[in-house]
């Protein structure tokens, strides 16, 4: 069992699908062991997507990700990492097998419903930026 990161992006809480994208999550073999919502701040977002700073898209999706609340989550269980990005399918949904997340619900490249850690070491650094270990309840 290991752990994984995940953000229920704006234009998913906007269009309130949230327990539909969870439900995909469970029926999945993940167990989302922590949750909550919150409204990113400019500078947090800033910080957590820093790593794309000098890129063309960054101002873009800074506004767009403190554009309404997200859902941060801790999602538990074998190879979480691998199986969420399978869950999430391709980055523009337009690629996304049928069934995944994006493809499902995504809108366009950006407004793709989710975020997941692309490794497991990532993973731990997502989890740790946005969640203390006694907020998270261990199966």
């Amino acid at each position: 069992m290991n752990r994984t990161f995940s953000i229920i992006k704006p234009d998913a809480t906007k269009r309130n699908i949230t327990g539909s994208i969870n439900k995909i999550i469970e029926q999945n073999n993940l167990v989302i062991i922590a949750q909550k919502r919150i409204k990113l701040s400019k500078e947090k977002a800033e910080d957590f997507y820093s790593v794309h700073r000098e890129k063309p898209f960054f101002q873009e999706l800074i506004q767009y990700m403190t554009s309404g609340p997200v859902i941060i989550q801790v999602l538990e269980g074998d190879n979480a990492v691998e199986n969420y990005r399978k869950i999430m399918g391709s980055t523009n949904p337009e690629n996304a097998d049928d069934g995944t997340i994006r493809k499902l619900y995504g809108l366009n490249i950006q407004e793709n419903s989710v975020h997941g850690s692309d490794s497991n070491e990532n993973a731990k650094i997502e989890i740790s930026y946005f969640f203390d270990e006694s907020e998270i309840i261990n199966n």
